[in-house]
């Protein structure tokens, strides 16, 4: 069986989301396909996974829809799928910006420059260009662009607090980039709302650079939002930058904290991951919720333990209410 797992995300403005959202799911599961989709009245931000005609199934369909005819699928074939459940969700926005005021941006009407990934490379090293990573700390402590300004983030919504750090590149030229182009959006109009004249960004992301231009000076592994948790993009001249959480061993080896209460993505060599039992820390190691350590550091998300104290008390509530 050939499984593949997509990479999307479109701009564009969704009437009635929150039915959508729910329509969109039932027809996800019609398919088999496994993964996660967000759905705002700006647009579509998704990643799901499954057999090869079902993939093709759904890009065909999406395609079809003029709402989402130029979705730029990245395209993985994997082992098995990357997921394993389906979730569709109605949000505010596809990618929480931070802003007070979500509407101050909007991709659709004002964006840097779009470089495909031939051009990108062609213009990272010139002398009056600063290459911006706009992810999370963890994603960028796994894999990053050579000399490429980077913020202490755990977040994207704490991107907006962090422009007046770039104060004096306002001469450069901007290039942004991330995973897959969509926090790109954003952050480049943010970036232009704020004075700099010259934003770009890497279209298609980390990812599409991967495929179309060998990941040339991409130095690590990419972060990515399934249970693969990384995926390999510099087939060119490859480097391995992240050390172990735990021992300070270079290992390019990303995991989540076994203890549910912490999940804390991090680092971590294969020795200390059996020693730790994939904890980053030894009372995540004694937590009597921790979770068991396979190998791979992935896991389906727990739910926290209900409060009947509390459900039995709203429900006595509504009774009397009527």
């Amino acid at each position: 069986m050939k499984y593949q797992t997509l990479l999307y995300y479109c701009y564009v403005t969704i009437e009635n989301g929150g039915q959508f959202a729910t329509d969109h799911l039932q027809f996800c599961k019609s398919l088999d396909l496994l993964g996660r989709i967000i759905v705002a009245d700006e647009g579509l931000n998704g990643t799901v996974s499954g057999t090869k005609e079902a993939c093709e199934t759904y890009m065909k369909t999406l395609h079809a829809d003029p709402r989402f005819a130029k979705i730029d699928f990245k395209v993985d074939d994997v082992a098995e799928p990357s997921f394993i459940k389906m979730h569709v969700r109605y949000k505010s926005e596809i990618v929480h910006s931070g802003l007070l005021d979500p509407k101050m941006i909007d991709p659709t009407k004002q964006t840097g420059i779009h470089l495909e990934p031939l051009e990108f490379m062609e213009m990272k090293d010139r002398d009056d260009v600063v290459v911006l990573d706009v992810r999370s700390n963890y994603e960028h402590n796994l894999g990053k662009f050579k000399n490429a300004v980077t913020f202490d983030i755990e977040n994207f919504r704490d991107f907006p607090e962090m422009i007046n750090q770039l104060a004096s590149f306002k001469d450069k030229k901007i290039l942004t980039y991330c995973t897959g182009g969509i926090k790109c959006e954003k952050a480049s109009a943010l970036l232009l709302q704020e004075g700099f004249e010259n934003v770009y960004q890497l279209h298609g992301g980390i990812i599409k650079y991967g495929k179309e231009a060998g990941g040339k000076d991409f130095e690590g592994k990419c972060y990515v939002f399934d249970n693969r948790l990384s995926v390999d993009v510099n087939s060119v001249n490859p480097v391995v930058i992240s050390r172990c959480f735990n021992c300070g061993k270079e290992t390019p080896k990303m995991i989540n904290c076994a203890n549910p209460e912490c999940n804390e993505h991090f680092t971590q060599c294969e020795e200390c991951g059996w020693e730790m039992d994939g904890c980053c820390s030894i009372p995540c190691k004694e937590h009597p919720r921790k979770r068991v350590y396979d190998g791979t550091g992935y896991y389906v998300k727990v739910p926290q333990p209900v409060n009947l104290a509390a459900k039995k008390h709203k429900a006595a509530v509504q009774v009397q209410g009527g």
